[in-house]
């Protein structure tokens, strides 16, 4: 029986001291450390179980941390992780007080750069690559490993571009496995299509063009050659471009076949690679679903519906209508800011444009949304899905800047719905015609309508804009909520022996205020608190503050939601008790007002 090697290995400096013909049999014990550990704790898997050879041979032949490793957006960096002291420490990936699912600076010396979003190794690593040239240090390597679908992002296009004309010590390693999180797409996944066929002339090699030292492709998964190219690479100065062939999911038989579901796929059998079943009998639905059925329907019905995804149509649920009316839903890639211009140019025509961007993701685009769609009244409809607490994934993917970086736009709506109807009833509105475009918010997970599909689905009702409504009457305080988050409100009062001094408004619409409404509640309550699952400076409290300051008014106001702080990864839940909007604390803190 051989003897267990990754046990012995703590840090790159162990894993160097392995002969080189030990390395297969290490791949594969990390393969399965990784399988054993995400099976049961969940997680990204796909990705890591394809990069396994390839990140043993970075840390193998280059003298990390002392040289530059740079793993682009990091679903791919768990190998990383485990090869650079977080071995006992991996079954904490991605929970409450454990490591983050991401390379993080302030985690590890060996994680050069933090990442989350997709398309900025390139740039990150020039950045300290010329830092090293300024500093004297020619010798310093520098890589960033970006995947084929990040690399046709402009972002990594940019970088590109000017690593072409220095003489910086980077070497980009292209992970091509032809998949992100769903499959590539664009012109620049046909090209590397016919690059790896030996389709495309070498002479016609646009890496070439761009100044770069090009080699490949080769076998990303063949450990020997890809330590052979590496050696060889190393000794070469200025900036280079290995592209290397993968498999996703290489090594787990399911992962392989069905990339996009084994992207993270929630628990499974390690042994078999057969996900556990989590039963939906009975469960709202979740609000993607609700989204991506609502305008699969409205399309059908309304010819001028189009639908725009960059790179997330399953995570989006936008998917239901590409596979139904695929002429009418676009799947851009990783390019969110050509995602807002290219909706907008098509609102120019007349089309009605569902353009639907992750909250954490929309972020990337903000100079689109202000100078291409709001400077121009263009109404197009942005649904931000993935708003809020997403849990799990981190700082890097909480949805929670949207309301405060949105609500400064002029001509600009923003609708946050309390449930699956409100959601629905909003995408009806939205396409009847607003003359304004539109930022729907609403959250990563399921509903809280049991029967939606069965009882509500089609039966839609014209939402007013700009109103607010009382959920719940009360005397001697009122709370504001806006979205899925008043359900906790709901809750807590539910739970109460005595809410009747408790009441509740839903002001679904963040911007135009309800300020009627605001004005009868000023005048009427001592006490005002207001709640989001947004950041608090900025956002929809900021508003209810402001409005009181512009009337005079002179209500003891309090704010609840995301504290001037980047919140780690937890459950949602966990996150909701941290920042105090969960329900029990809600309880606690209506009981302190009522008895104070």
């Amino acid at each position: 029986m051989k003897n267990n090697l990754l046990e012995h290995i703590n840090n790159p400096t162990d894993l160097r001291q392995l002969d080189e013909a030990q390395l297969p049999q290490l791949a594969q014990e990390l393969r399965d450390f990784i399988i054993d550990i995400v099976s049961v704790k969940e997680g990204h898997l796909g990705a890591s179980l394809g990069v396994i050879e390839l990140t043993i041979a970075l840390h193998y032949v280059f003298n990390t941390p002392d040289d530059s490793l740079i793993w682009d957006v990091g679903h791919q960096a768990y190998g990383h992780k485990i090869l650079t002291g977080r071995k006992d420490v991996f079954q904490t990936n991605r929970q409450l007080n454990g490591i983050s699912g991401f390379p993080k600076r302030s985690e590890s010396i060996y994680d050069a750069f933090g990442v989350g979003h997709s398309s900025t190794s390139i740039s990150a690593a020039l950045g300290i690559a010329i830092a090293s040239n300024l500093n004297g240090d020619f010798e310093k390597q520098h890589i960033a490993v970006i995947g084929d679908a990040s690399i046709a992002s402009g972002m990594a296009f940019e970088g590109l571009n000017h690593a072409g004309v220095t003489n910086a010590n980077l070497l980009v390693i292209l992970n091509d496995n032809a998949i992100g999180i769903d499959p590539s797409v664009g012109a620049l996944k046909n090209y590397l299509t016919a690059v790896k066929e030996g389709k495309n002339p070498r002479q016609n090699n646009m890496i070439k063009s761009l100044n770069f030292n090009y080699s490949g492709p080769i076998d990303g998964n063949d450990i020997f050659a890809v330590i052979k190219e590496l050696k060889r690479l190393q000794k070469i100065k200025g900036p280079k471009f290995l592209h290397v062939i993968t498999t996703k999911g290489k090594g787990l038989q399911q992962a392989e076949e069905n990339q996009v579901q084994y992207h993270a796929p929630g628990k499974f059998d390690a042994a078999t690679g057969e996900i556990i079943p989590k039963s939906e009998e009975n469960l709202p639905p979740k609000y993607q679903d609700v989204f991506g059925l609502t305008v699969l329907d409205l399309a059908q019905k309304n010819k001028k519906i189009v639908g725009i995804t960059p790179a997330m149509p399953t995570g989006s649920s936008l998917k239901f209508m590409m596979d139904a009316l695929p002429e009418r839903a676009f799947d851009v890639g990783i390019a969110e800011q050509h995602a807002v211009t290219l909706a907008a140019g098509m609102a120019t025509q007349g089309m009605i444009v569902f353009c639907n961007i992750y909250s954490t993701f929309l972020q990337r685009a903000y100079d689109q949304v202000i100078h291409d769609v709001a400077l121009q009244k263009l109404p197009v409809i942005f649904c931000l899905d993935r708003a809020g607490l997403v849990g799990e994934d981190g700082a890097t993917h909480h949805g929670v800047f949207d309301i405060a970086y949105l609500r400064c736009i002029p001509n600009l709506i923003i609708y946050a719905p309390a449930n699956e109807i409100a959601l629905q009833n909003i995408l009806y509105t939205a396409q009847l015609g607003l003359g304004n475009p539109i930022a729907i918010r609403y959250p990563r997970g399921r509903g809280i309508i049991t029967n939606w599909k069965k009882e509500h689905f089609g039966h839609y009702q014209n939402v007013e804009i700009g109103k607010a409504n009382c959920v719940k009457d009360g005397t001697e305080i009122a709370v504001l909520s806006t979205g899925t988050i008043g359900n906790n409100v709901i809750q807590a009062l539910a739970e109460m022996e005595n809410p009747d001094q408790i009441a509740h408004y839903d002001f679904a619409f963040v911007k135009p205020l309800d300020e009627n409404l605001l004005h009868e509640i000023f005048k009427q309550f001592k006490n005002i608190i207001t709640i989001e699952d947004g950041t608090i400076i900025g956002g929809f409290g900021s508003a209810v503050l402001e409005f009181a300051a512009h009337y005079n008014y002179h209500s003891n106001i309090r704010t609840l939601g995301i504290s001037d702080e980047f919140i780690e990864q937890a459950t949602v839940n966990q996150l909701q008790q941290y920042c105090k909007i969960d329900v029990k604390a809600l309880k606690l803190l209506f009981f302190s007002y009522l008895n104070s």
